[in-house]
């Protein structure tokens, strides 16, 4: 572990930890951590944002189109922010999508997907659900597209696939989850098991975080918790966890659930990070390089690489 992660998380465990343990106030904690992301996440030089808005059910969701100079218009990353499904925005993870960008070639699509408590399950996956399907109605070749997210976010990516199939629409190129949370029903062993070695979140407060998102809806259905959902012949599919991290064993569930319908998935571990490390892209070089692999698959997957650099598109 560099000194610079190593550095963030001791602080993570000595102040954000306890205090998320505490929070009782969804908002308090919202706003807490937009001060944060607006002190120390940065794109990098020659990022390009666009704010936009996409259709959405319940109508118009804010979106930032992100690209790093020149990117392949053709192949866009949808990234949903992490954040439990309370707290996160367009804003707190702009940073990641950037880069993402800058590695992969592609343009990302970032919306601002309705939050718990005032919007609560199913809320986020109609949200996330209407982006993917505004982007294939707009002309986008779906293979040419990648769901990706951290946390509440990449469960929200694998969800989104999921309810694409249900409803007939085709498989996107490739499905990147970073620390996923992909199972409500908090029955996985590691949620104990890391309690203490987990250096950002709280155990004890999954229940609470869990209640304000589904307001009492059952946490085994497939859109809340896309490991339960039925999955065959998925498309290619890149999971990055901890093994020191509460959904440790939901990484690795899905990526055997992943293979045994016949995907192609590709599970890698870090030793000793924090859930969603990450966030910490442009400081820590742990998050620099697995944003890095993330975008390398994306790139593949996406054959971004099979790109004519005289291609007028671009």
């Amino acid at each position: 572990m560099s000194l610079r992660l190593a550095a963030i998380s001791l602080y993570l465990r000595l102040a954000q930890k306890p205090q998320l343990a505490r929070a009782r106030n969804p908002k308090r904690v919202r706003d807490g951590f937009e001060r944060v992301a607006a002190r120390w996440f940065r794109p990098p030089t020659d990022t390009n944002v666009i704010a936009d808005r996409l259709y959405g059910p319940a109508g118009p969701i804010p979106i930032d189109w992100i690209s790093y100079k020149r990117p392949d218009r053709r192949s866009v990353i949808i990234y949903f922010h992490g954040g439990a499904y309370i707290m996160g925005s367009r804003t707190t993870h702009r940073h990641i999508g950037a880069r993402l960008s800058e590695k992969s070639g592609a343009r990302v699509v970032m919306p601002e997907y309705r939050l718990a408590p005032e919007d609560p399950f199913p809320a986020a996956i109609d949200d996330a659900f209407s982006i993917y399907k505004t982007l294939l109605d707009t002309g986008y070749d779906a293979s040419r597209i990648a769901l990706a997210g951290d946390s509440a976010g990449g469960g929200l990516a694998f969800a989104t696939f999921l309810k694409a199939r249900a409803e007939g629409l085709p498989d996107p190129g490739c499905i990147v989850g970073l620390s996923p949370w992909l199972d409500l029903t908090m029955t996985q062993q590691s949620i104990t098991r890391n309690a203490r070695r987990d250096p950002l979140l709280p155990a004890n407060r999954f229940r609470d975080v869990t209640e304000f998102y589904l307001n009492g809806g059952d946490p085994s259905l497939p859109y809340a918790s896309p490991l339960l959902g039925e999955i065959s012949n998925p498309p290619p599919a890149l999971i990055q966890s901890s093994r020191i991290e509460l959904l440790a064993d939901e990484a690795e569930a899905m990526a055997e659930k992943w293979r045994e319908a016949g995907g192609d998935v590709r599970l890698e571990w870090w030793r000793s990070a924090p859930h969603a490390w990450h966030i910490f892209a442009g400081i820590a070089p742990e998050a620099d390089d697995a944003i890095a692999r993330a975008a390398r698959f994306i790139r593949e997957k996406l054959k971004l690489e099979e790109e004519d650099p005289e291609d007028p598109l671009l």
